[in-house]
């Protein structure tokens, strides 16, 4: 049985492989950096619900999911 070799690419096929590669990546880190400085600037639209306790720097943190008082 003979062997075949396989077909070389197109002579630009790999420099247009590359090119789409980094412009994936590229826009993957322009969406990251994005969400982040909107996660950091853009307030909640609704306030906390004042059954639970404020999050954040200042809050305490606890082992517990709900406290419940009986």
């Amino acid at each position: 049985m003979a062997r075949h070799r396989r077909p070389l690419p197109a002579p630009g096929a790999a420099l247009a492989h590359r090119a789409r590669r980094q412009v994936a990546a590229g826009l993957f880190g322009v969406s990251a950096l994005a969400a982040t400085v909107l996660a950091a600037v853009v307030e909640p639209a609704a306030p906390p619900a004042p059954d639970r306790a404020p999050s954040g720097p200042a809050a305490t943190a606890s082992d517990l999911a709900q406290v419940s008082e009986k």
